[in-house]
């Protein structure tokens, strides 16, 4: 105030009537807001006779030093918000005298700087309230802004069918390589089932293993599968299925109403007929011995004439197929394995290990069997992958995804930072988008170069219940181009419009 009288003093005898009248103001409002400051001072002893008269169990020490505490919580509360009150007040009044001044001709050099002398003022003293407010509403701000995200690419990223028939959680998921195109699942409750991507009904039921199904992998020519289990062995079964025609596009509506909280029951009857009617193979055409430990996922190497396995025994063995005879066992690793992954193309194989590290095994020089060890990760190294090109995408449990080039492996070319665990990741073949399941339910997609492109839609009515253990991309199929699986025991298929989504970003 004194700063503002000094300032205006000068220029009042042209508009003196005014500023009087802006100064009487600010006194009866100072004036009101010590009446108010005074009543509230009474308030605390108010409430503490009120108090005072309840039943409690605490102690009248206790209790009385809590009743002070709240009491000046409540006054400092109290004096920022009449602070606050009292500062906007005064700048509405300045502003407004200022513009009578400018209208009226007068040099308003002067009132400029006074403006804004006490503008700076008294923004330095609300600045500490506004800041308060900004922290405490900056989760919230934040999750408003990824839901305004999740709006606009929910139109590009569409639920087109939930595949339920499973009793436990489901780890891992594949597409077959040749037709008929069919969806392939694994999960804890010791069986493998194949669906019909159009109609989720499903059309086989592998049954073979003691243990849970850790991974399921196709054959890249034949009508074979390869399974991974926590029974120590790996098994190759060979199928025949015959796809059912079509259902009606209602019949998808009706079956996302009945099915909306299938997940949230802790025991599963298999309410769903279709798996208990489908034909099971129990007995496995191979079967791969030699761990000492869970066998975690195995995958085909090129040409399908040789598999690879990974185990909790910290090592992972490559087979011949034909034969069933342990060709080389991969040792290095030194904790569990988590995952394997081969080249689509070449013969290089990476293993993923809890020791948050990846290894990158080379087998095209038969008399050379090189491997190089990647150290780019601080937690568990849950998955690691070949891209079509000359790329490697690895996800870990630190919450971050890094993109690697073959040719230059020291440091990584991308990296993704997350908010949540990552799991077994997968990357589209044409337009090389990474799809990411989470431990938090939530799957995310972005470009290689660490872009965000979009999240899936996640609601009570569509989206995973429970983590997301898995991804696999197949765009042969245009209506369902993508699916995930996990512990909420269904595998979903999504449609993912990638020319708008990449127009999107």
């Amino acid at each position: 105030k004194i700063c503002y009288e000094q300032r205006v003093m000068p220029v009042e005898s042209g508009n003196s009537a005014a500023a009087r009248q802006a100064k009487q103001k600010r006194k009866s409002h100072s004036l009101s807001i010590r009446r108010t400051n005074s009543t509230e001072q009474e308030r605390p002893a108010i409430h503490r006779d009120m108090l005072e008269g309840q039943d409690s169990k605490l102690p009248m020490a206790l209790r009385s030093n809590l009743l002070d505490l709240f009491g000046q919580i409540e006054r400092e509360f109290e004096n920022l918000y009449l602070e606050n009150i009292e500062q906007n007040f005064d700048l509405r009044e300045i502003e407004s005298l200022n513009e009578r001044l400018a209208g009226e001709g007068q040099t308003v050099d002067g009132g400029d700087l006074s403006k804004g002398a006490l503008k700076t003022k008294a923004s330095h003293s609300t600045s500490q309230l506004s800041q308060k407010l900004k922290t405490t509403y900056k989760a919230s701000t934040s999750k408003i802004v990824s839901s305004f995200k999740a709006t606009t690419s929910r139109a590009v990223c569409q639920l087109v069918k939930e595949y339920v028939g499973h009793r436990d959680g489901i780890w891992d998921l594949s597409v077959t390589r040749t037709q008929p195109l069919v969806l392939g699942t694994a999960s804890a409750d010791h069986c493998a089932m194949l669906w019909s991507i159009e109609t989720g009904k499903c059309l086989l039921k592998y049954a073979g293993h003691a243990g849970s199904v850790n991974s399921i992998k196709f054959h890249p020519t034949e009508q074979m599968a390869l399974t991974a289990s926590g029974d120590q062995t790996a098994h190759i079964w060979r199928y025949m299925v015959q796809l059912p025609l079509p259902q009606p596009p209602a019949d998808i509506s009706a079956s996302l109403d009945d099915d909306v909280d299938f997940s949230d029951k802790d025991e599963a009857d298999g309410e769903a007929d279709g798996p208990n009617e489908c034909p099971t193979v129990r007995v496995a055409s191979t079967t791969l011995r030699s761990h000492q430990g869970v066998v975690i996922a195995a995958d085909w190497l090129v040409g399908g004439k040789q598999v690879v396995t990974a185990s909790w025994d910290r090592a992972a063995n490559l087979y011949d197929v034909e034969t069933s005879e342990l060709v080389h066992t991969l040792t290095g690793h030194d904790q569990e394995l988590t995952h394997c992954c081969t080249h689509p193309t070449q013969r290089l194989v990476v293993t993923s290990s809890r020791d948050t590290t990846f290894r990158l095994w080379d087998f095209r020089d038969p008399s050379i069997h090189s491997v190089n060890v990647f150290q780019g990760h601080t937690d568990t190294v849950t998955s690691a992958v070949f891209t079509v090109g000359d790329n490697v995408v690895s996800g870990s449990d630190d919450r971050t995804v890094k993109v690697w080039d073959l040719k230059n492996m020291r440091s990584p070319i991308a990296t993704i930072r997350t908010d949540s665990a990552v799991n077994r990741i997968s990357v589209s073949a044409n337009q090389r988008i990474i799809a990411l399941p989470h431990d938090n339910r939530q799957v995310r997609l972005f470009d290689m170069t660490g872009v965000r492109l979009a999240r899936l839609p996640r609601s009570n009515r569509q989206g995973h219940r429970r983590m997301v253990c898995c991804s696999a991309w197949n765009e042969e199929n245009q209506a369902c181009n993508l699916f995930t699986c996990g512990f909420d025991r269904q595998a979903i298929g999504w449609n993912i419009n990638i020319p708008a989504l990449l127009q999107e970003k």
